[in-house]
C-alpha cells in the first residue's frame, strides 16, 4: 500500500502509523482488494467554498483505477466509513 499524506498543504494533525495500518486492513478486507494491488491513501486540505476542510482520498491502483473520497481526516476514519464506500459505488 502506498501512503501519501497531505501533499498540498500542511495540517496540524499527525496520524498514528497504527491507525494507517488499521485503515489499510479495512480497505483491503471490506473492498475485497487483492493485496498485490497498490492503494494510495491521501489526506488533503480543501479551501474551496463548500468543500470539507480536510478529506481523505483512497485510490485503488488497479485497472480500471478507482477513487473514493471521505470527508474526514485519516485520524477520524472508522471501519463503517470504508463499508459505506460500497453503498456509493
Amino acid at each position: 500500500m502506498t501512503i501519501v499524506m497531505d501533499l498540498f498543504s500542511r495540517t496540524d494533525q499527525q496520524t498514528n502509523p497504527e491507525k494507517i495500518q488499521q485503515i489499510k486492513h479495512w480497505i483491503y478486507e471490506v473492498l475485497e482488494i487483492n493485496e498485490k494491488i497498490s492503494v494510495s491513501l491521501s489526506q488533503l486540505r480543501c479551501t474551496e467554498p463548500g468543500c470539507p476542510p480536510i478529506e481523505t482520498v483512497i485510490a485503488i491502483l488497479d485497472k480500471p483505477q478507482r477513487q473514493y473520497k471521505i470527508h474526514k481526516p485519516i485520524a477520524e476514519l472508522e471501519q463503517i466509513d470504508i463499508q459505506n464506500l460500497l453503498e456509493k459505488s
